[in-house]
């Protein structure tokens, strides 16, 4: 039985899960979507009552029946790559690619369809109260009265992305910054804001969940850092003790997403509140691994390799 991993070319995160697979006799066929068609292809039949599905790529052709497990790490769009280019060709090639998948009795980290819901932001926000965490007063408005009043209750804010990308090619990262106390919210008329409630830390907790094995990560911060992936302080990750509260609260958020695998994020203040940020649903874990030494990337390689249905 194999696992698909689908994966842009250039993934060194990826290759992690790939050599422990390797190192486990478990079978591994990497696929870029942005491949098929092309250097990839794929082949589905509906006959009779029965479905058979095969998949070429790497020069290693897999049947849909032999798959265990599909990994969605970073793929491509599919179609990006044909040499004929078309908004139809890439719509083609995505539900040829991902209904054929679909079809299959396989495992996924992440299901697309999971994953897609899982980004949204708001939604996210949602389930993190729902589960059980503790979230900052957040704001998403496109009324500038009411971010203005929102400003009154909770005068120290941060702004950042709603859906966490830039509006331009290639796309760039939008740090999340601090509001200053003049300022002129006319501007969130033109485009939905989040604004959040700063919350002054003392350390950034990056939580990594694979299935319900948890792997957290602590990093001291300066309690006027806003945004961890522009420090360049200096400081490294270290292992940290998940409190009973957050693992109960990460049971639940998994479960009503859907998801096997997230990587959270929580801001610990002076009292040792972990406080949610976010949850990115396919986030980097080599750092982590790297600082700390926790085995991420076998775990996740353990979780694909399990049979499905056992």
């Amino acid at each position: 039985m194999t696992v698909l991993v689908l994966t842009c070319e250039e993934d060194v995160t990826a290759d992690l899960v790939v050599a422990s697979l390797h190192d486990a006799d478990v079978p591994v066929v990497r696929l870029d979507p942005a491949d098929v068609p092309g250097r990839a292809d794929i082949s589905t039949e509906y006959v009779k009552g029965e479905f058979r599905g095969y998949l070429s790529a790497g020069g290693r052709v897999v049947s849909m029946s032999g798959l265990r497990s599909i990994w969605v790490r970073r793929p491509g769009r599919p179609g990006a790559r044909a040499a004929h280019q078309s908004r139809w060709l890439r719509a083609e090639s995505a539900h040829a690619l991902y209904g054929t998948l679909n079809s299959a009795d396989v495992r996924w980290m992440n299901h697309p369809v999971a994953a897609a819901q899982a980004r949204c932001k708001p939604w996210q926000l949602s389930v993190a109260h729902r589960s059980g965490f503790a979230v900052p007063p957040t704001l998403i408005t496109t009324f500038p009265r009411v971010a203005r009043e929102f400003a009154t209750e909770y005068p120290d804010l941060i702004v950042k992305p709603v859906s966490g990308a830039h509006p331009s090619d290639p796309p760039m990262a939008l740090p999340t910054s601090r509001i200053e106390p003049d300022t002129d919210f006319a501007g969130v008329a033109a485009s939905p804001t989040l604004l959040q409630q700063r919350v002054p830390k003392r350390a950034d907790i990056r939580l990594t969940c694979v299935g319900y094995e948890l792997f957290a990560a602590r990093k001291a911060s300066d309690p006027d850092q806003v945004d961890v992936r522009f420090a360049d302080d200096g400081g490294t990750w270290e292992p940290a003790e998940v409190p009973a509260r957050i693992e109960q609260a990460i049971r639940g958020y998994l479960s009503l997403t859907r998801l096997a695998y997230g990587a959270f994020d929580f801001a610990e203040d002076s009292e040792g509140t972990w406080w949610f940020l976010e949850c990115n649903q396919g986030g980097q874990f080599g750092f982590i691994q790297l600082d700390t030494g926790q085995p991420i990337a076998a775990s996740i390689a353990a979780w694909l390799a399990v049979r499905t249905g056992s």
